[in-house]
């Protein structure tokens, strides 16, 4: 599989990575099957966190014999110091490692900014934790431009993690502002949601790790919506919660050697059109 250098950080990793949420409540010799699968097949950046359920108590056995020859990347819900760094070594046992390559401030919201910025906020548990050794790299994740762009304008981070979905950015323009400041300031930048439809239907899909709606059964528009993500200046696209979506990417991506190409003039003119009909994005316009 092709590998990007993640921006500042320097960590060449693979183009599609896996999202931890993918072994949630999977039974543990299945989960190590998974995991050695996509290490196999070329991924070496794995993201999880503590609100996915109990994705850590299982990725943490599953990834033990390959931790040395992977990147892992943790979050954050903690928005004070003190419970910032009570998560951080807990996520560390659960995880049964004594580092993290990325810890970020998970899904921050526009009304917990100053929270997280001001004095006993969250960015001085990660600030301590990168002196310290305990991280190697931090960074935050949101779903807001307008976060984003606050929160590098006010202290150097080293990765943004942010949603750069198709629907969402050819039609409500969702992660170009973010996108852009990202890359001036050479933070790493990692994908999520590249194949993400629409908002979840009332009813069960049969993805219930998914709080949108996969694209499980169109599988041109999931190669056009995977290869979009990965021609924007992003380094890496990680998974969707589930291993068939996991497998379905991989697929993608094996199909082209490793990279996917940038969309066609023809295909880009399609794709746009297919989001003008997503009547529900699953983030709301910026």
């Amino acid at each position: 599989m092709e590998q990007r250098i993640l921006g500042k950080t320097g960590f060449k990793i693979s183009v599609f990575a896996f999202g931890g949420i993918v072994v949630k409540e999977t039974a543990s010799d299945e989960a190590a099957r998974i995991v050695a699968d996509a290490v196999e097949r070329g991924i070496n950046y794995f993201d999880v966190a503590p609100s996915y359920g109990n994705a850590q108590d299982i990725l943490g056995p599953a990834l033990e014999p390959h931790r040395s020859g992977v990147y892992l990347a943790c979050k954050t819900q903690a928005r004070t110091k003190k419970e910032a760094l009570e998560a951080l070594h807990n996520s560390f046992t659960l995880l049964r490692t004594d580092y993290f390559d990325v810890y970020q401030m998970h899904g921050v919201k526009p009304e917990e900014v100053d929270t997280v910025l001001g004095p006993g906020g969250a960015v001085e548990a990660l600030a301590e934790a990168k002196e310290k050794g305990w991280v190697r790299n931090i960074g935050f994740t949101t779903h807001f431009d307008s976060v984003a762009l606050r929160l590098m304008a006010a202290y150097s981070f080293d990765t943004m993690l942010f949603p750069v979905n198709w629907a969402c950015w050819l039609k409500n323009g969702l992660g170009q502002r973010a996108l852009e400041e990202a890359a001036r300031q050479n933070l790493g930048r990692i994908a999520i949601k590249g194949l993400a439809h629409r908002a979840k239907d009332p009813k069960d899909d049969g993805y219930s790790r998914c709080w949108y709606r996969p694209i499980f059964d169109d599988p041109e528009l999931a190669e056009l919506a995977l290869r979009f993500t990965m021609s924007r200046d992003v380094h890496t696209a990680v998974s969707p919660g589930d291993a068939r979506m996991l497998r379905l990417g991989l697929s993608i991506v094996e199909k082209y050697g490793g990279l996917p190409p940038p969309l066609s003039p023809e295909e880009l003119e399609e794709l746009k059109k297919r989001a003008v009909a997503v009547e529900e994005t699953i983030f709301a316009p910026v």
